[in-house]
């Protein structure tokens, strides 16, 4: 999913080519999944005639400060993108669309045109972005309840290590937070665990001041370096882990052995030959990541960032509503299957099927896990009035069979 960079990224890109001229025309798609709160209409009507004055991020959000408030917010999820028409901006790689035969495109959510005819459109093809019009964007969450911004708020060595000694929990995990730390994502951490030398299970309180110096310094080395190429990876160093963490493949960076466990819910990429467990974890045994046949992989889709939990807050999901989907699908998962219940009949697709429903197929399918628990109570009713008033078909053959008995004389 997009991280600081790719947001900062894209921030830069608005701020430069769009402020300092006014919205024209608007288009905001009926989605009431990603436009939260309010209605395209009311949306629209908020945007038309206003000039754009900034652009701000905070996190992995981004926010349009317009002439007067309201002004609209963007939570980037797992695939939230910003282009610009004419414009390169550096997208996270698998949140890119093709834009090439449609504009705006099919999966755009927030379209304006501007008053010298130049076009912006945020696209989300997975559906757990959100967009937002709210009057101070700073002020309401998810932004005020992010920790200080990784790249403008770092907190200082001293303030890090006094926050990670107070932490019983993997080092991973808390880097993934957004609350902690705003703008890391899994890429990120791996990335600065690996530099660090840090195992992304070492339990954060157990670093030393040193070690936390260390992951301080990679921190900054690392996201700064990455906003300066405008998040562009065919520019990150050569030695970066980067190039070889994608697909959970077996490989080297530097000569050293790849592995991947689960840290902080997410499948993550170390060096096991740099990166060791250090103290009273010494030697302990680490958790590798459940092998999984999705369709995705069937199909040769190995981006594993994508099919983990999504990264705003690590193993928490980026919207109240993924947290939603995921707490019902782990409780459909748990529940044991009724026995004399018949699957439900699939579909043919159509050929209008978008490859949109391909991408959104695991997390689709948990909001529908979701929707059928609450539908579950209902549903025991049903069956138990139906019951009423029919009686067994065993009784009901005996019945029909049963012959008068003869008399005895």
């Amino acid at each position: 999913m997009p991280e600081l960079p790719e947001v900062e990224a894209a921030r830069r890109a608005i701020e430069e080519h769009c402020t300092g001229k006014k919205i024209k025309k608007a288009i905001i798609a009926e989605d009431s999944k990603v436009i939260d709160g309010v209605s395209p209409s009311d949306f629209v009507a908020a945007l038309v005639g206003k000039t754009i004055v900034s652009a701000h991020r905070k996190g992995k959000n981004l926010w349009l400060q317009l002439a007067s408030p309201p002004f609209p917010s963007f939570q980037f999820g797992m695939a939230g993108a910003v282009y610009i028409k004419g414009v390169a901006v550096t997208k996270y790689k698998r949140s890119a669309v093709n834009d090439s035969d449609e504009w705006p495109s099919k999966y755009s959510k927030f379209f304006v045109q501007l008053d010298d005819g130049l076009e912006l459109s945020f696209t989300d093809k997975r559906r757990f972005a959100k967009v937002r019009l709210l009057e101070d964007p700073a002020s309401k969450p998810p932004i005020s309840e992010l920790g200080p911004d990784a790249l403008l708020e770092l907190m200082t060595v001293d303030e890090l290590h006094g926050s990670l000694s107070k932490k019983k929990i993997a080092i991973k995990a808390l880097l993934l937070d957004q609350s902690f730390v705003s703008g890391i994502g899994n890429w990120i951490a791996d990335e600065v665990l690996y530099q660090a030398r840090i195992h992304p299970l070492q339990i954060a309180s157990s670093l030393s001041r040193e070690s936390t110096a260390t992951i301080h310094k990679c921190i900054k080395e690392v996201i700064q370096y990455a906003v300066e190429v405008d998040a562009d990876c065919d520019r990150f160093p050569l030695e970066w882990l980067f190039h070889f963490r994608w697909g959970k493949k077996p490989g080297k960076v530097n000569g050293k052995e790849i592995d991947f466990i689960v840290a902080g819910g997410r499948t993550t990429a170390y060096v096991p030959g740099l990166q060791k467990l250090n103290g009273n974890q010494a030697g302990k045994a680490v958790g590798k990541p459940k092998a999984r046949t999705s369709r995705k992989k069937r199909d040769g889709d190995d981006d594993d960032d994508d099919n983990d939990k999504n990264e705003d807050g690590g193993s928490e999901p980026a919207s109240e509503e993924e947290k939603i989907a995921r707490n019902a699908k782990s409780k459909r998962e748990l529940r044991p299957k009724s026995p004399g219940k018949k699957p439900s009949a699939k579909r043919k697709p159509k050929a209008s099927d978008t490859d949109s429903e391909d991408d959104n197929e695991e997390d689709e399918g948990a909001a529908a896990d979701y929707d059928d628990q609450k539908k579950k109570p209902g549903r025991v009713t049903g069956r138990k009035q139906v019951m009423v008033g029919k009686a067994p078909k065993k009784l009901v053959n005996n019945q029909n069979t049963s012959k008068p008995r003869k008399k005895v004389k």
